[in-house]
């Protein structure tokens, strides 16, 4: 029986992923779409350097896909996007053997053998939660469309059924491969999203819970709290100041010995290939199995985070897409570490109305020159006067939102019990539970509903007395709201579906939910506590959370299990797990299929980037801004050809040296835009901001004068006060 449940388990997983990557096949998008799709189809396409911190991984696969278009341009977008259903098919896969693992554990035991029953039961509950979660809201969005999240759900689904597939195996002789496997993915998971780094406190604690002899909660508290070292010397260790150690060597080999660019990079990795050659050698000889481990899984992490070398080869090589222009140690260090984006303060920071008072220069700015490394500046560390613990409320600019939202009067200020009451009400709330209920539940619409308006963007369950209760008058609506594809009702099957297993999971192996229980913290709220999102984003962000929801779904299939065996005939087990298959992942495709299916959709190619470009003279200068703007454009040009004689400048890209260097060469069959500034003006370091100083000027000077003074070197154009030049009037004109 074992080997045709084997058999079997393989193949309707199998037939699972081919089902999933059917309906997203017939449902994806034929071409591009909005937000960062067209800027990754269009840097895959030419292998080009995309927006911070780069998913050089993920670019590469997609260039693979991209083959398959057999040179119509105009398919390349096809063929990419059906390499990110590809990818969701195959997490289908893995959730599938995942859920049969862990349900297998718990009814195969010594006094109970794998019977057809159980094998009934077992593949049941791999069915329906497998599919549940492949016509999920969340998921099957991403899955349509040439976005990273895909395959990184892939990779989140690989680790988790890697570290099963370990603990089924882990007193066997080289069981050890599980872990160095792993190591590797999670090297690899780097280049596709750092979404995936999250799973290594889950990882650890399966580890903890097979090897511990007794299993106490300080050993728990211990474990997680070297997961946590382990998963900051990953995230800050390898991911930055690794790159920051080459850095500096580079240079000391540059500006103090005098030797060439790149000298430095070239003698720390020697010295770490064989610093960490000789570590294996030495735990080889004296037999040190641990360290042994430690050092392969660091070489494979490695080995793994290699492909942003594609980033640095790129960057240096000038393509047309080249964000922050890695082509040094120091460019590329300030691109994997995503310093062009603010970070949110996490442990201790500023409240909305604080106050700077002071400025201090933090680690230096390099910029690399002609002959050496220049320290052309110092990062800005602001002191306030007013702090918090756990600072929730600290974005200034979103002040009117935070009053608004927890009902400050004109004069109050912000306490600590507002921190609480933001993140509970909002970042929780409307961040993370909201989108969880679109998934489990049912969906109102898809305007926003961030701003605290319950008419729009909630959940909404499909039971009448419920959402009447909830969101007052939602049946007086006219029928076209009723009628709005986004509009989907679930009436809380797949919820209580999934608390059904969840609770029967608790009875039946703490341990193991314990573990899907970490994982759906770690993938879900604990990446709102990282992260410390502002209000008012420009989009939703329920592509985030997609771990937590594939946890949730393990739970589902377990819930199948828990409802057969209530069941005392046979045939009411196979008729039970068929209700379950028809009210969850049944209804999930039935609701969401309209509002998932884009197979017609061509409105960001044809609406938007043709139509702007069409409508611009030859040769003329396109400005944009946003990414909705900038990213469908840049697809037309890059990988369509569509009028490639116009100049696209995105104004928000502009205060970069990089790019306005970029400006400045022929890119496609657009010229150069017409600056006349010298390079050296506007290199980073130099004039990076100008301040204003009213001279009381009463006409209006025309704009060159203006340039010409802000931009002089004689001292006679500087400010008295900060010996800087400076804008002297806001009166401009432009003859």
């Amino acid at each position: 029986m074992e080997k045709t449940y084997k058999k079997l388990n393989d193949l309707i997983g199998w037939l699972c992923a081919f089902i999933a990557t059917f309906i997203y096949f017939l449902t994806k998008e034929p071409t591009v779409s909005f937000w960062d799709c067209g800027e990754f189809i269009a840097a895959a396409y030419k292998l080009e350097i995309v927006h911070q911190p780069g998913a050089p991984l993920f670019l590469m696969l997609q260039n693979i896909f991209s083959n398959l278009a057999l040179g119509d341009k105009t398919s390349l977008a096809y063929w990419m996007n059906t390499g990110s259903a590809v990818c969701s098919g195959l997490t289908v896969l893995f959730l599938f053997w995942t859920i049969t693992s862990l349900a297998k554990k718990i009814l195969v035991t010594e006094d109970h053998s794998l019977s057809l029953l159980i094998t009934v039961k077992l593949l049941g509950a791999g069915i329906v939660g497998s599919l549940a979660f492949a016509f999920s809201d969340s998921f099957w969005f991403s899955a349509v469309e040439s976005e990273v999240y895909a395959l990184s759900s892939l990779c989140t689904a690989i680790l988790f059924w890697l570290i099963l597939k370990w603990e089924n195996h882990a007193h066997e002789v080289r069981s050890s491969k599980w872990i160095v496997l792993i190591a590797y993915i999670i090297g690899l998971s780097i280049g596709v999203h750092l979404l995936n780094l999250l799973t290594i406190p889950v990882l650890t604690l399966v580890i903890y819970f097979k090897n511990a002899k007794q299993i106490t909660t300080r050993g728990i508290i211990k474990q997680l709290g070297i997961s946590f070292l382990l998963l900051g010397a990953i995230l800050w260790g390898v991911i930055q100041y690794l790159i920051k150690a080459v850095a500096q060597f580079d240079v000391f080999f540059v500006n103090t010995l005098g030797l060439g660019f790149g000298s430095g990079i070239f003698t720390f990795i020697i010295l770490l290939v064989t610093a960490i050659i000789l570590g294996i050698r030495y735990s080889i000889k004296y037999n040190k199995a641990q360290l042994n481990l430690i050092l392969l899984c660091f070489c494979f992490v490695l080995f793994g985070y290699s492909s942003f070398v594609m980033v640095f080869v790129r960057g240096t090589a000038n393509p047309s897409l080249n964000n922050n222009h890695p082509d040094n140690i120091f460019s590329f260090l300030e691109y994997v570490t995503r310093d062009q984006y603010p970070r949110s303060p996490l442990i201790v920071g500023q409240y909305f109305d604080s106050n700077p008072i002071a400025v201090e220069n933090g680690a230096p700015i390099y910029r690399k020159d002609a002959e050496k490394y220049t320290i052309v500046g110092h990062k800005s560390e602001y002191t306030y006067d007013r702090t918090t613990l756990f600072p929730r409320v600290h974005s200034q600019k979103d002040s009117d939102f935070y009053k608004h939202w927890l009902r400050l009067a004109e004069n109050e200020r912000p306490t600590f019990w507002s921190n609480l009451q933001f993140f509970t009400s909002y970042q929780a709330g409307v961040m993370f539970w909201r989108y969880f209920m679109w998934n489990f539940v049912g969906r109102q619409n898809d305007e926003s509903g961030q701003f605290g308006n319950l008419t729009d963007g909630n959940w909404l369950s499909g039971i009448k007395a419920i959402d009447h209760m909830r969101l007052g008058g939602q049946y007086d609506l006219p029928s076209s709201v009723k009628q709005d594809p986004s509009r989907n009702h679930f009436y809380f099957l797949p919820l209580l579906l999934g608390l059904i297993g969840l609770g029967w999971h608790y009875q039946h192996n703490r341990k193991d939910m314990s573990i899907v229980l970490l994982l759906f913290f770690f993938t879900g709220l604990a990446i709102v506590l990282y992260l410390n999102d502002t209000p008012l984003q420009p989009r939703e962000r329920d592509y985030a959370y997609v771990g937590a929801f594939y946890a949730f779904a393990i739970w589902i299939g377990l819930g199948v299990i828990a409802l057969t065996s209530l069941a005392k005939k046979r045939s009411l087990v196979f008729s039970t797990t068929l209700l379950c298959l028809l009210a969850v992942p049944f209804l999930l495709l039935y609701q969401g299929w309209d509002d998932h299916d884009r197979s017609e959709k061509y409105t960001t190619r044809d609406l938007y980037a043709r139509n702007y470009l069409a409508s611009c003279e030859p040769n003329a200068i396109l400005f944009t801004y946003g990414d909705n703007d900038t990213f469908p454009i840049w697809y037309a040009q890059e990988v369509e050809g569509i009028r490639p004689d116009v100049r696209i400048v995105n104004i928000g890209y502009l205060n970069s040296d990089w790019y306005l260097k970029q400006m400045r060469k022929r890119i496609n069959n657009s010229a150069p835009l017409p600056i006349d500034i010298e390079p050296a003006k506007v290199d980073k370091g130099v004039r990076d901001y100008l301040v204003y100083e009213d001279y009381h000027i009463d006409k209006p000077v025309e704009i060159k004068d203006l340039l010409d003074i802000m931009l002089s070197d004689h001292p006679d154009d500087k400010s008295d006060r900060t010996g800087e030049n400076f804008l002297p009037t806001k009166k401009m004109k432009l003859m």
